[in-house]
């Protein structure tokens, strides 16, 4: 494990190298981290590259402000450029997962010369006010700032999203007040317009699954918007359900991303 700093904040972000060859960032969702990579076999299957996993500030071992303000998207892709230029790395293929998927497209907008490819794995660049309760559940965000972890979790159940073993753990892993503020960050997101994401020029992989229908709808528009970009959809995967199994999605991945380098 190496931390860098965010040179704008001073926020410690936790990250992960390993391998050789073509750079590839790996993002994760809300409430999860870079642990779920390997778990999930993404790490492996990545063999010939240089793999990094970063932990998103709020999330993992990386610091963990207590302010939405500490999460406007600026300083999610500056903490990845400070990861970049800690390693050495001057371009690299983005893949995100959810708020990660958000991070690598206004990486990819932001900063163009530093991204190889984008894949956006359930992912959106639009506004997502309103959103997160229709992926987790209403309330969440009174759950969070009841200070416990269990309090999500619970509520998840309730609302009759079960959630497996793994993934409890991670989530109850988490600071509540941070991931609060994370998620209210999230909100106040006004994301990418289209005719920016219509300028992006780079090679896109754009994939959703077909019970995820925000992100479905909006991974279609992006494919139909910019020049290089492909979808390929997920049948029967939820939001919560879109990594895993990784096999379908690798499957596409790799060949993407040695084409992409």
């Amino acid at each position: 494990m190496s931390t860098t700093a965010n040179p704008a904040d001073g926020t410690e972000i936790s990250y992960d190298a390993s391998g050789d060859g073509p750079a590839v960032v790996l993002l994760h969702g809300s409430a999860l981290s870079k642990a779920i990579w390997r778990g999930l076999g993404y790490v492996k299957a990545l063999e010939g590259f240089t793999v990094v996993r970063v932990d998103l500030r709020g999330h993992g071992r990386s610091g963990k402000p207590d302010a939405s303000p500490a999460y406007r998207m600026g300083l999610h892709t500056a903490d990845v450029l400070a990861v970049l230029d800690a390693e050495g790395i001057g371009r690299a293929h983005l893949v995100g997962y959810s708020l990660g998927a958000r991070v690598a497209f206004s990486l990819a907008a932001t900063a163009s010369g530093r991204a190889a490819s984008l894949t956006a794995l359930g992912g959106t660049y639009r506004p997502q006010r309103g959103e997160v309760a229709k992926v987790f559940f209403p309330g969440y965000l009174e759950a969070l700032r009841s200070g416990r972890m269990e309090a999500f979790v619970e509520g998840l159940e309730a609302a009759g999203k079960p959630v497996d073993a793994a993934t409890r753990q991670a989530f109850l892993a988490n600071d509540a007040g941070a991931l609060a503020a994370c998620f209210t960050g999230t909100e106040e997101d006004p994301g990418l317009p289209e005719a920016v994401v219509a300028q992006l020029a780079l090679p896109t992989l754009l994939m959703a699954g077909t019970r995820d229908p925000q992100r479905l709808e909006d991974s279609r528009r992006a494919a139909a918007i910019m020049t290089d970009a492909r979808f390929v959809e997920l049948p029967g995967r939820t939001h919560a359900s879109t990594l895993a199994p990784a096999d379908p999605i690798l499957d596409e991945l790799v060949p993407f991303l040695h084409a992409a380098s």
